[in-house]
């Protein structure tokens, strides 16, 4: 191929690939504006109306009946099943399954259902799966190859990450680490930053989202017995994110176990229970997505075991069949925890609140540089060293524990797991690889 060939060929390919970028993006983030705009309103309609945690079992049977009458789908002799959720998103990055195009609008409703009748949930998981489900159209409409579907993807889960939480360099980043932990393929960079700056702009820019703000008071000098402390920290956070994915999975499996994977009735129990532990605890600070409390957390005391209780709301809801996010939950459990740490380690309030929120994520997402840049943008670019390290220090220190069991560990974090490359941490964990 001679050298204008080359060129030429190279012109097309970026063209295309900036065409299918802003395409996605331009639909996805007007799609994440609705999530986003959607789930404020009903839960400002859930505040305002209590009684309807009550109505939560029902809701899970309505969700449980959408997911197994809608959610599936036979392609070549293999079951797509949308309650697989991002799982299955990741699986058709991997080219195992197809994402189900159907699998976008199925999650809005059962992610607003969750919403409002009180389900502990965030919103990105709902997003991302919107982008898959984009993408997957995009792929189907253009008949294109496996790879290209591939980066197709990544592109649609980059525009749904960035456009939720108004960070697009995060998006883009976080479309092509989400898949394997540990490796970043860079072939989809281009449709992966298009995708995902079109995404936000549209979200903020063309229909008006404003996204929350968290502000980072006083960060402290950089000193050695800061540094240590910091690690010191992000090794508790990342045991809380360990903690929470073996809980969340654990009812999960039980669950599908108990009841034969029959999600009217897994929805309809964990309804009952999150109903139960409301009552108990007498406040409804812990259902929906806690937004009022992750923001208080960086201002001001929070109660003492608040990351324990939405640990377990979150866990139970999702465990359960209920559907959303889980970057939200995370950012909450880890940022209150770091709020209650304020109480033995004599750092900025808001200091510790961020660095929880960010390490929760990171050992729960295995993504630590896309969490490194969510810190990054979310906090102004405010202290870059420490985040650095706490990213670091909780990416290695989770273990092959995570979120997406589909997610592949490309490599060990550590000579300590006898793991094979690109095994999932679905099967490291059967065989006690980890």
């Amino acid at each position: 191929m001679d050298a204008k060939l080359k060129y030429k060929t190279f012109i097309l390919l970026l063209g295309q690939w900036l065409i299918l970028g802003s395409i996605i993006g331009i639909v996805v983030g007007s799609a994440t504006a609705f999530l986003l705009n959607t789930n404020d309103f009903l839960g400002e309609v859930r505040e305002d109306s209590g009684w309807l945690i009550l109505l939560l079992p029902l809701g899970g049977i309505g969700l449980g009946y959408i997911y197994m009458n809608f959610g599936k789908q036979r392609i070549n002799n293999t079951l797509h099943d949308a309650a697989e959720l991002n799982n299955l998103v990741i699986d058709g990055v991997h080219g195992k399954k197809r994402v189900l195009r159907r699998m976008g609008p199925i999650v809005y409703l059962g992610t607003f259902i969750t919403v409002l009748f009180g389900g502990s949930t965030g919103r990105e998981g709902a997003a991302i799966q919107m982008g898959g489900s984009v993408a997957e159209t995009v792929n189907t409409f253009f008949k294109f190859n496996e790879l290209n579907r591939r980066i197709i993807i990544k592109s649609g889960i980059g525009a749904g990450f960035g456009s939720a939480f108004g960070a697009p360099i995060t998006g883009a980043i976080f479309g092509m680490e989400m898949a394997n932990s540990g490796k970043i393929k860079l072939d989809a960079l281009v449709p992966c930053l298009v995708a995902s700056f079109v995404g936000h702009y549209m979200t903020t820019a063309a229909w008006g989202v404003e996204h929350e703000e968290f502000i980072i008071q006083t960060v402290p000098e950089l000193s050695v017995i800061t540094i240590a402390t910091v690690v010191l920290l992000s090794v508790i956070f990342s045991l809380l994110s360990i903690t929470y994915c073996k809980l969340r999975h654990g009812i999960q499996n039980v669950t599908e176990k108990i009841f034969n994977k029959n999600h009217m009735k897994r929805a309809f129990t964990g309804g009952i229970i999150i109903v139960v532990l409301t009552l108990m605890v007498g406040s409804q600070d812990y259902n929906g997505r806690g937004l009022d409390m992750l923001e208080q957390s960086f201002q001001e005391d929070v109660p003492t075991f608040a990351f324990l209780a939405k640990l377990l709301f979150t866990a139970v809801t999702l465990g359960t069949g209920f559907v959303g996010g889980e970057a939200i939950p995370l950012f909450f459990m880890g940022a209150t925890l770091g709020n209650t740490l304020h109480m033995f380690f004599d750092l900025p309030l808001s200091f510790l609140a961020a660095i929880g929120m960010i390490a929760a994520f990171c050992g729960g997402a295995n993504t630590p540089i896309a969490a490194f840049l969510l810190a990054m943008e979310l906090f102004n670019g405010e202290g870059v060293e420490y985040f650095f390290i706490v990213c670091l220090v909780s990416y290695i220190f989770s273990g092959h524990n995570g979120l997406w069991p589909s997610q592949k560990i490309y490599k060990p974090k550590s000579t300590l797991y006898n793991i094979t490359n690109g095994e999932t941490i679905e099967n490291a964990q059967k065989t006690k690889n980890i």
